[in-house]
């Protein structure tokens, strides 16, 4: 598997992760970002390979080559890296990681409760497909 694009590790039985997922998918006009499932085998991998484990997923994953990022600072550099106003999301930095944080896993833990899950994995429309790994 190449790593020369980033790619964006999600839960896609939750409600919320796969609407981000596919908002991503929609306004990344460079179509810089590929995602995995972390219930698929690829996705599942890279947890692991940065020390997650699949089985109790805690966060979405930004993968860059040798490098992840996951939190508050993943959700950061993906916005920013769909360009355009979306890099505005980078002011966010100001606000201390201890802060940020917190909230973004306050928001993880309680996610299937505050939106929903899914049944079944969420799949991407025809158009999208070849940036599902």
């Amino acid at each position: 598997m190449s790593l020369d694009r980033p790619i964006i590790v999600f839960d896609a039985l939750c409600v919320l992760c796969s609407a981000n997922a596919r908002f991503i998918l929609e306004h990344d006009r460079r179509r810089r970002f590929r995602l995995a499932a972390l219930q698929s085998e690829i996705g599942a991998g890279l947890y692991r390979r940065f020390g997650m484990d699949p089985d109790a997923p805690e966060s979405l994953l930004l993968v860059e080559g040798d490098t992840a990022r996951r939190d508050s600072d993943a959700v950061i550099a993906i916005y920013s890296g769909l360009g355009g106003l979306w890099r505005l999301v980078e002011l966010a930095r100001v606000v201390p990681r201890g802060l940020r944080d917190p909230l973004y896993r306050w928001v993880a833990r309680h996610r299937f409760g505050l939106f929903g899950r899914r049944d079944s994995c969420w799949r991407p429309i025809a158009e999208y497909r070849d940036r599902l790994l």
